[in-house]
């Protein structure tokens, strides 16, 4: 486990150091601007650093389809009829050894642009965070830049047989790929004349689609602009390699290596190991893996068993959205982090959106408790929609008690967005992307990042008052949660012990106690926003003796705005402080012992 907290910063990159305010739906990267790896100069990061970032996530850094011509650097043009957006999607990659070329001031130098960035990254501190995506590739992929004795998924496949262990892809022989009926009118590029929009792409025989889709012509709805990866899963769904041996989820990950070494995996396998490390030689410390449930698992005890020997350090961290695998990826396939998405977030947003209870929190960190530490949380990220979008909260300040929850109830990483800090809406038609969520398919400017990017002074220069107070409010807590040791100890729920004793504790509150034998911290946060609630917290013995409080007063300060301070009354063995909360109010109290 870290010493201390972990704050991971997904920005996309794409959008980050666009200054462009056009926002034309289906523009052109001319008309709408995009942003460089050049813009995250020693300022920005500097700032990012400040708001108490430890590891950034370039999000659509890999090459990936996109329309627009890059003939003249020795690149294919993608079809737009499979490409979502114009801009594309960064999980369609179309070349895993080289980086998107919209983000290089040189496209030909783009690797090289890349490459400064880790640099500066790490000189400012922090880690550099990549995606990779295993489940699926672009419908068109090619590498310009494969390392030699390297080759193209798909390039030695038997293309005349539906599975090979070591094919790449899985094919529909004697059927040729159909792009999908359109919904909705949709048109690709919003229905600009393109010489490639034409209905047809030439894939013969037709390949499975991403997300599992056996047919030649997918549904509109299918990621219809990749094709899945043969990890050596058959067609019926049994496994066609060898599994591990029974209690291999209790091993470190040396053992895992050791396991696999010398074994004959499928061909997939070692790619995508090639790949990893190639981007860890690079510099990068670590990977976002989409979509891991679809992959087997024995293929993440392999992979990231290899990526740990060769950087003991990496971060790795995963998007699974089934509770019950939850502990055979993180034991068995060896993941450091998974998002919980399925129980914290849904839970949260529930309870921001006024209809949950936070006495449904009480189970979630119940049952998660052998495995808190590995469970990432967040509020937002590229899938999710905005906090201040109408359709989540319609305003970022009702997320307060939730990030304060989120970021000090376990050991495990937080997690925020680019635009989080400062309330970005998401709002506007970008074309493909719709509003509530920050498009990742289209050439976009995104409006209150754009005013603290302050046209690249990084300065908030052009935020609202609110907008500034709500960067403060994340810079004070995200500082806190990376200073305070505290929240890497132990962890005690005062919640149900108040709703039962407690008169005056709502449902919309939640308690708990954080601590190590140095620093001790009382966390209340108030969901409610109206009325200011006034009652008795109250500390059972457990937790007194736990603490080793004798019988007396103690002074409570809070450690988020070192304004406000209370009294903690201890007679005969338990605690009491009154309490004055305020609507949307959090509280980290730190004892003076």
């Amino acid at each position: 486990m870290e010493n201390n907290k972990v704050v991971v910063y997904q920005v996309f990159t794409r959008l980050f150091g666009n200054v462009d305010s056009t926002n034309k739906p289906w523009g052109t990267l001319e008309e709408n601007g995009v942003g460089k790896f050049n813009d995250f100069t020693d300022k920005a990061l500097d700032e990012i650093k400040a708001l108490g970032v430890t590891h950034i996530w370039y999000t659509g850094v890999p090459h990936h389809a996109l329309v627009r011509d890059y003939t003249a650097f020795g690149i294919s043009n993608d079809d737009p009829d499979v490409v979502k957006g114009r801009a594309g999607s960064p999980y369609a990659v179309k070349d895993y050894y080289n980086v998107n070329p919209d983000l290089a001031v040189d496209p030909a130098n783009r690797l090289n642009e890349f490459k400064a960035l880790i640099d500066r990254t790490h000189k400012h501190g922090m880690k550099v965070i990549i995606d990779i995506v295993p489940n699926h590739v672009a419908r068109g992929y090619h590498s310009v830049s494969n390392p030699e004795g390297k080759e193209d998924f798909g390039a030695s496949d038997d293309t005349s047989v539906e599975y090979a262990r070591n094919n790449n892809f899985y094919y529909i022989p004697g059927q040729a790929f159909k792009v999908p009926d359109p919904l909705d009118g949709y048109k690709p590029l919003g229905g600009e004349a393109h010489p490639l929009a034409d209905g047809k792409f030439d894939e013969n025989p037709a390949k499975w689609t991403g997300n599992g889709s056996r047919q030649a012509q997918p549904h509109f709805h299918d990621w219809y602009e990749t094709v899945k990866i043969n990890f050596g899963i058959r067609p019926d769904g049994s496994k066609d390699f060898d599994t591990l041996p029974e209690g291999y989820e209790n091993r470190a990950y040396a053992d895992h290596y050791a396991f696999w070494e010398g074994k004959d995996v499928p061909d997939s396998w070692k790619k995508f190991r090639d790949i990893a490390l190639y981007w860890i030689e690079m510099g990068v410390d670590g990977f976002r893996f989409d979509m891991a449930e679809m992959v087997p698992v024995e293929f993440w005890s392999y992979l990231n068993s290899s990526i740990k020997t060769a950087n003991h350090d990496a971060f790795i961290l995963a998007e699974v959205y089934n509770p019950s695998l939850y502990r055979d990826y993180i034991r068995k396939g060896k993941m450091d982090y998974l998002y919980d998405k399925v129980e914290l977030y849904d839970t949260l947003k529930n309870i921001i959106q006024g209809h949950g209870s936070a006495d449904h929190l009480v189970a979630i960190f119940q049952g998660q408790s052998d495995i808190e530490h590995h469970l990432l949380h967040f509020l937002e990220n590229h899938d999710e929609q905005r906090i201040a979008s109408p359709a989540f909260a319609g305003n970022a300040e009702k997320a307060k008690p939730a990030m304060v929850l989120s970021a000090t109830i376990s050991t495990s990483p937080t997690m925020i967005y680019f635009g989080q800090d400062v309330g970005e809406a998401g709002e506007g038609n970008p074309g493909f992307g719709s509003a509530t969520r920050t498009t990742i398919f289209d050439y976009w400017g995104v409006p209150a990042h754009q005013r603290w990017m302050n046209k690249g002074a990084f300065d908030g220069g052009q935020l609202t008052i609110e907008e500034k107070a709500l960067h403060e409010f994340y810079k004070n807590l995200l500082n806190f949660t990376i200073q305070s040791k505290a929240l890497t100890g132990k962890y005690q729920e005062l919640h149900s012990y108040n709703r039962a004793n407690t008169s005056g504790y709502y449902d919309k509150s939640f308690s708990y106690a954080r601590w190590t034998d140095d620093e001790h911290l009382l966390v209340v946060v108030n969901f409610k926003d109206w009325v200011a609630d006034e009652f008795e917290l109250k500390l059972p013995k457990e937790l007194i003796s736990d603490w080793k409080l004798a019988d007396g007063d103690y002074k409570l300060k809070d450690q988020l705005y070192q304004k406000t301070e209370f009294d903690l009354h201890v007679a005969n063995g338990s605690g009491k402080i009154k309490m004055h909360v305020k609507p949307l109010e959090s509280l980290i109290l730190a004892i003076d012992i």
